[in-house]
């Protein structure tokens, strides 16, 4: 990859971590009105921007900021989901940790992390949906961390977390995955971030969920 590039990547990806979102700025209706909370990183922040009509709705709340890590989706659950009260959370998060955005993390300790924001979740009784991580064969800004192979580790423990504690686990993994454990063009070019046509198979994924733990009709 030359520099240009990487430098692109690097404001893409890696600069807006620092960036926040402030729940103060929505007003009581807003917060009243909040289903689902939508937690993590790029792949959620981008899919307003791919579906804004989808995330119109109010009941549907994006907390996705670009280039965060599970540590960083921690510190901000709080504010970002909790103080909101919605009915649900779902969270989509683990892949910036495996590509080091913010340093090595073992895959149990992103476990961990995932696993603390459940819990503050359902204390507050919060339907916590846990969302496999996307494929991707490997990270266009950071190359040779198998995510090839780390992911699917990832999942299963996440899938087995879900289980064990009676959440919910939202598969996108399995449906979206080439015989590579990427992400093939037409759902991902650069091989990590949905086109359309990627954000519209998760959100007939997300939709039946929600159906199916009657978050809407």
């Amino acid at each position: 990859m030359n520099r240009l590039i990487s430098i692109a990547w690097f404001f893409t990806l890696v600069l807006p971590v620092y960036s926040q979102i402030d729940p103060e700025t929505m007003d009581a209706k807003d917060r009243n009105e909040v289903t689902v909370v939508f937690m993590g990183n790029s792949i959620i922040q981008g899919w307003k921007q791919a579906d804004p009509d989808f995330f119109s709705d109010p009941k549907l709340l994006n907390r996705g900021i670009g280039g965060q890590t599970t540590p960083q989706l921690r510190s901000r659950f709080e504010k970002d989901v909790l103080d909101v009260n919605p009915k649900a959370v779902l969270i989509l998060a683990g892949t910036n940790d495996i590509a080091g955005n913010t340093g090595e993390i073992a895959l149990t300790e992103i476990l961990d992390n995932i696993d603390e924001m459940a819990q503050m979740a359902s204390k507050d009784h919060i339907q916590v949906i846990l969302c496999s991580v996307l494929p991707a064969f490997d990270y266009p800004w950071r190359t040779g961390r198998h995510p090839d192979e780390k992911i699917p580790a990832l999942n299963q423990m996440i899938r087995e977390l879900a289980e064990a504690q009676n959440l919910y686990y939202l598969d996108f993994f399995t449906v979206m995955a080439d015989d590579r454990n990427g992400l093939p063009k037409d759902l991902a070019e650069d091989g990590v971030h949905p086109t359309p046509k990627g954000y519209s198979v998760m959100q007939n994924l997300t939709l039946e969920a929600l159906k199916e733990l009657k978050l809407i009709k």
